[in-house]
């Protein structure tokens, strides 16, 4: 399995479908890559070196490198395709149209609507999404072996912020750290809304970086 590869980058194309093809130089051997077409923004020049994660399928009639920017995106990416009817093109669009957060938390707090804005995603494939990937993020939280919940955070909510931060790349330790520190706001623990708590924890957790 080839989780990553570093190199300089030769090539960028848009083909058919939407689809665009990094041609990725590596000790001179040159690897194609399907990418996220909104990735081609935030590439470097051509020339410059970079990492890109992939995810390799292997089928009967060919071998497909698809390429991300962070290991959150690939991972979720590969949680995607394990959904029934999810193919690796609806999961790029998935990822493409909402972003890795926003879909991480349109798949967390159950929000159909959001998920169907994908071109090719009908309510029935969202609502399936939802359901399956939702357990999954759940059962990732509980491997993880978070510690008790500082006070005045509601479980529910907890359990959403945890997840959208686990799935997002961050460690169970930055997680509880955050909780930690925003659970101090007292504005904050008024909010019944876990978007405003996923917020606050990125913007908490961003300011470490």
């Amino acid at each position: 399995m080839i989780g990553s590869l570093t190199g300089i980058i030769a090539d960028i194309q848009k083909g058919n479908a939407n689809r665009v093809t990094l041609l990725l130089n590596v000790n001179n051997v040159g690897y194609e890559l399907q990418i996220l077409p909104r990735m081609r923004m935030e590439l470097p020049p051509l020339g410059e070196t970079t990492q890109i994660f992939t995810h390799l399928q292997v089928r009967e009639d060919q071998m497909v490198l698809y390429g991300f920017s962070s290991m959150a995106e690939r991972d979720l990416f590969r949680q995607l395709i394990s959904v029934s009817g999810i193919g690796t093109q609806l999961a790029i669009a998935l990822l493409d149209t909402l972003g890795l957060q926003d879909l991480i938390q349109a798949i967390v707090g159950g929000n159909t609507r959001v998920l169907a804005k994908t071109p090719g995603v009908g309510n029935k494939t969202a609502e399936r999404i939802a359901l399956e990937l939702k357990t999954k993020l759940s059962e990732w939280r509980n491997q993880a072996g978070l510690l008790s919940s500082p006070s005045g955070i509601a479980p529910h909510i907890q359990e959403e912020v945890e997840m959208t931060l686990l799935a997002l790349g961050y460690t169970g330790a930055e997680v509880m750290q955050a909780l930690q520190a925003i659970s101090q706001d007292s504005s904050l623990v008024k909010q019944t809304n876990s978007d405003e708590w996923i917020r606050s924890a990125i913007a908490w957790l961003s300011q470490g970086t």
